[in-house]
């Protein structure tokens, strides 16, 4: 039976800003909590799925940021850009999980249907 649980959903979107203070937490977590949850929380689904999308697609980004650096440096903005979208995009999801709203991740490629 499924039952809804808005506090862990937030805590889902919220946790990937563990990146900040561990390096890996803000993926590893999110997965954990998506796996286990996934099939008792309402919404999880969607909400985890969304969330791994992200991070996937950011850590593309990144990669293609990486090899710009030689070009002019434009590697560095975008890794400050994404820098900013691992901020900001939790957040507001966050709040939008509490307010029974759907996910929504800008430029996320849908690896996890």
């Amino acid at each position: 039976m499924m039952k809804e649980n808005k506090q862990l959903l937030v805590l889902t979107h919220l946790s990937q800003l563990l990146d900040f203070v561990s390096g890996i937490g803000g993926f590893v977590v999110p997965l954990i909590l998506w796996l286990t949850k996934k099939d008792e929380v309402y919404d999880m689904d969607e909400h985890g799925k969304a969330i791994l999308n992200f991070r996937i697609s950011m850590f593309i980004y990144v990669l293609i940021c990486i090899p710009l650096i030689l070009l002019l440096g434009l590697g560095i903005l975008g890794l400050i850009v994404l820098g900013f979208a691992y901020l900001i995009f939790p957040i507001t999801n966050a709040i939008k999980a509490s307010n029974n709203e759907p996910p929504v991740y800008p430029f996320s490629i849908k690896f996890i249907n």
